[in-house]
């Protein structure tokens, strides 16, 4: 009997890794459109992003002991930043500015092991962190504005850029409010494909990239330089990212009826992001953060063995090795990125809205106007104190002005 359950337990295994394979491989597919957008918005290397969200994912579940179902891949908080930090100090130096972000992730969750969360919640408020996180999403709004109306495409002309912008913006947006299973978790691949081939039948794809690549070469992996400029301009933004971090957290925890924010635990988890967000800039990659693409697929399909995730980071390592995927992906023209661009930029603005509102705040109450009037108007106006080596300006003079101006201003009753 001992040794027909062996060979019983034995078929049970080999069965179920087809399962773990599909099940991974497809949660790849679903982060797929989100994780690649954000190097082609910001100039950095789709494979290196691949590679990265991979070994993000793999150093994540390590310090989470492969305990919580979730996938790493390049943060949305980061984009307007990185574009920012990169027209004013080079990609090498802000790859040293992420690198000092994910430090201070780290930092963080050491903070929140030895201290719990209750300072986490008086020094980032939600009149804090809703301000702030609407300046990442409305920073940059023309940039979208410009890729989507042709400005930055040297070869594709106004008329046929407000096409191919809108399409995929049109598909998007009917795919995320009215798609149905699989498809609701992907409406960015959906716009991204029918801008594509929207552009092929006009014949403004350029495919020149694609010719030019091998199929097989390692990924544009670049080595991050220190400047401390650029780090200061960089760390406030993990604000954002560590905020969404905790929402991932509880709304996986809901979905798989567990707590992750006491087993393992949130200075764990924040641990695995900042890892990984450090692992990612050491290789050339943008930043590392928990997906809710993700979470939205586990609800789905209730897979909820940690072990899928694991298998969609690997596929995600040997993809980034095949250089045609890469070349490819930039070949996507400009105006279908900033269609996206103009919904996913608003998203963000909105994420930072519905913070402020789920917390009830009075926002005409003098000291709660001040504070989110001041942080709007110096993070969007393009307001900065110093000049050359020491600016200080965009996102982390938002966050600065907003954490000081909390900290010296008297409450009264009136303002919550």
């Amino acid at each position: 009997m001992g040794k027909s359950h062996k060979v019983a337990s034995a078929a049970a295994s080999v069965e179920s890794w087809p399962k773990l394979l599909l099940t991974g491989v497809q949660m790849l597919f679903v982060a797929f459109g989100s994780l690649v957008l954000v190097p082609l918005l910001t100039g950095l290397s789709p494979s290196v992003a691949l590679f990265t969200a991979g070994i993000g994912t793999l150093i994540f579940h390590f310090v989470t002991r492969n305990s919580v179902p979730v996938f790493l891949a390049s943060s949305f908080a980061f984009i307007a930043p990185i574009q920012g930090s990169v027209a004013s100090f080079g990609v090498s130096d802000t790859l040293g500015g992420l690198m000092a972000a994910g430090l201070a992730y780290v930092a963080v969750s050491q903070a929140v092991r030895l201290k719990g969360t209750a300072w986490l919640h008086r020094l980032l408020p939600p009149i804090v962190v809703g301000p702030v996180i609407m300046v990442i999403g409305l920073a940059l709004a023309p940039v979208a504005v410009s890729m989507a109306t042709g400005e930055t495409s040297d070869h594709i002309g106004y008329g046929s850029a407000i096409v191919l912008s809108m399409a995929s913006l049109l598909v998007t947006l009917v795919l995320a409010v009215f798609g149905r299973g699989l498809l609701r978790l992907v409406p960015i691949m959906g716009g991204i494909a029918t801008g594509y081939v929207l552009a092929l039948l006009m014949g403004v794809v350029d495919f020149t990239p694609m010719t030019s690549a091998s199929w097989v070469a390692l990924p544009d992996f670049t080595l991050p330089t220190f400047h401390w400029a650029a780090m200061l301009f960089m760390v406030p933004v993990i604000i954002a990212p560590a905020v969404e971090h905790i929402g991932d957290m509880v709304a996986i925890g809901s979905v798989t009826g567990k707590n992750y924010l006491e087993k393992p635990g949130l200075h764990r988890t924040l641990l695995g992001d900042g890892l990984a967000t450090m692992a990612a800039a050491l290789f050339g990659g943008p930043p590392n953060t928990t997906y809710s693409e993700v979470t939205g697929a586990v609800t789905l399909t209730r897979a909820f063995n940690p072990t899928y995730m694991i298998i969609a980071a690997i596929t995600a390592i040997v993809l980034a090795f095949v250089a045609k995927l890469g070349a490819f992906l930039q070949t996507i023209p400009g105006p279908v990125m900033g269609g996206i661009m103009t919904l996913l930029f608003g998203s963000i603005a909105v994420v930072g809205m519905n913070t402020l509102v789920r917390a009830g705040h009075a926002l005409t109450a003098p000291r709660n106007l001040v504070v989110v009037s001041l942080i709007l108007v110096f993070g969007i106006g393009g307001m900065q104190f110093g000049n050359g080596q020491f600016t200080l300006q965009g996102v982390s003079l938002a966050a600065v002005v907003g954490i000081v101006l909390n900290w010296v201003l008297p409450r009264a009753s009136d303002d919550d």
